[in-house]
């Protein structure tokens, strides 16, 4: 009981604590023997601010003159000071304070630690001829009334927890334009140039901030790929501006990660999807699975070398896509002179041969 009584004080003392007419004595006392509020506080356990709060509102007040003057601090004076200022608060929980069979219910209940939403519910299931809403049930244990009960609450909180104010809302990517407007030939595939961007990040517990960044044709099904050391959006627009400078490229269409800050200077129009709405460019997030073949989840990529991201890139666009009458990217990008400089094959890792490499091979080309 001792302790549980103990428990029940050290409550009581969250945040801006309720003094006591035994503890606003011993504070007058220890004011007249000009002892510091450092000192008060530290011998009655609490801190020097509440000490501080509480001779400054309940000391007693002279008027000379029309002017208020600060008085001394006598305990009787501010224990009535306090409460006053507490009987007429705001949210005093009246209703549950003069109806004396929905306070001793509320009690009750309390005691066996339901919770206020728990109490208000089962008292509109039981049909009771009394009802309080939890809302007013919480009003009403913050009170001066029914303060001493805020023990039993699982959170054994004495007041409302404080609100953080909304802060102003920072504009993430500036002049984002959604994927929505995109031109029709980006929409329904029927125009070459305009590609879609996303990231492939190393596995979490590697603490790596190495990356991919890739780009992706919806039309031409051509692939490219560049490892990056983070995700500063200066190092992604370096990645993409290396990527975009021997192809046509007529559009981009990103998700809203931060690494995409800088898309206005990539020269080109760019969209973005709804948040939370990967399938808005699904041909680069399949990509990406494929791409995870080579690059596992998990992985750190910065163990890869660029010339072991080179042989993947070049693999995919390799292969023969059902969606291209069986051509592979490399031969639509070249036979419809999509490249800006002479183009043949990248790599001679690329196509069949890829195949010929023992795993031994291929994990050599890493990092």
């Amino acid at each position: 009981m001792a302790i549980k009584e103990q428990a029940k004080q050290d409550s009581g003392n969250k945040g801006k604590p309720h003094l006591t007419q035994l503890q606003r004595d011993r504070i007058d006392a220890m004011f007249h023997d000009h002892q510091t509020q450092e000192d008060i506080a530290r011998i009655l356990g609490i801190v020097q601010s509440t000490i501080s709060r509480e001779i400054k509102r309940n000391r007693r007040k002279i008027r000379i003159r029309g002017a208020t003057k600060n008085g001394d601090y006598q305990s009787s004076v501010a224990q009535q000071k306090a409460y006053v200022r507490r009987k007429y608060a705001k949210y005093q929980g009246k209703k549950i304070h003069e109806n004396q069979a929905l306070e001793n219910y509320i009690v009750e209940r309390l005691k066996r630690h339901w919770s206020p939403d728990e109490t208000s519910g089962r008292m509109r299931y039981e049909g009771q001829s009394f009802y309080a809403s939890k809302t007013a049930i919480y009003e009403w244990l913050y009170s001066s009334c029914g303060q001493k009960y805020c023990f039993y609450l699982y959170s054994k909180r004495c007041k409302p927890r404080k609100q953080k104010k909304d802060k102003t809302r920072k504009t993430l990517i500036p002049n984002r334009v959604s994927w929505e407007l995109r031109p029709k030939g980006a929409e329904n595939k029927t125009r070459y140039g305009h590609y879609e961007g996303d990231t492939i990040v190393s596995g979490k517990k590697t603490g790596s901030k190495a990356a991919l960044a890739v780009i992706y044709g919806r039309k031409e099904k051509y692939v490219d790929a560049r490892k990056i050391s983070n995700l500063q959006p200066a190092t992604n627009k370096e990645a993409i501006c290396d990527m975009k400078k021997d192809k046509r490229i007529n559009s981009f269409t990103f998700d809203n990660g931060l690494e995409n800050r800088e898309h206005e200077q990539l020269g080109v129009p760019t969209f973005f999807c709804d948040s939370y709405a990967s399938w808005q460019k699904g041909g680069v997030e399949n990509v990406n699975k494929i791409l995870r073949w080579f690059f596992p989840k998990g992985c750190d990529i910065g163990n890869y070398s660029d010339e072991y991201v080179t042989m993947a890139v070049d693999t995919i666009n390799g292969k023969p896509r059902k969606s291209l009458g069986y051509k592979t990217p490399q031969e639509v990008m070249q036979e419809n002179h999509l490249f800006t400089s002479l183009q043949t094959t990248k790599n001679t890792l690329s196509g069949e041969r890829i195949n010929t490499l023992s795993n031994e091979e291929k994990y050599a080309l890493r990092g």
